[in-house]
């Protein structure tokens, strides 16, 4: 079994000057799932998106808000918060302190695919 050290993976940049670290999985789709470490500036918003799949996300540092399709809160994100996402479930996250808000993601599925629906 590979060993992934966060360290050594580069970061692919992200409109808006957020970066993510693919852990596992590539373009190529030879792992069933994608695993990555997202870390977002202050102010850094995600595009309100969805996926054709479940995503999980846990915040490992930093604080954030997320809105999530189905409610009308704006939910609180730090350490140790895990947002479950079902398929098609429109969201968007974003990071609220002075710190960069980092977020370990799990999308099942072998790509990672992104619906942006336009700004919230």
């Amino acid at each position: 079994m590979p060993i992934v050290e966060l360290d050594h993976v580069p970061h692919e940049p992200f409109r808006g000057g957020a970066t993510y670290q693919t852990l596992v999985g590539d373009a190529e789709g030879s792992a069933p799932v994608r695993i990555g470490v997202q870390t977002s500036p202050p102010g850094y918003r995600t595009p309100l998106h969805s996926h054709p799949y479940m995503e999980v996300i846990t915040v490992l540092d930093g604080e954030g808000e997320a809105w999530i399709d189905g409610s009308d809160a704006i939910v609180a994100l730090r350490p140790g918060t895990t947002l479950v996402l079902p398929p098609n479930v429109r969201h968007w996250f974003g990071a609220t302190g002075k710190a960069p808000l980092k977020t370990y993601g799990v999308h099942a599925s072998a790509h990672r695919i992104v619906d942006v629906q336009g700004a919230a």
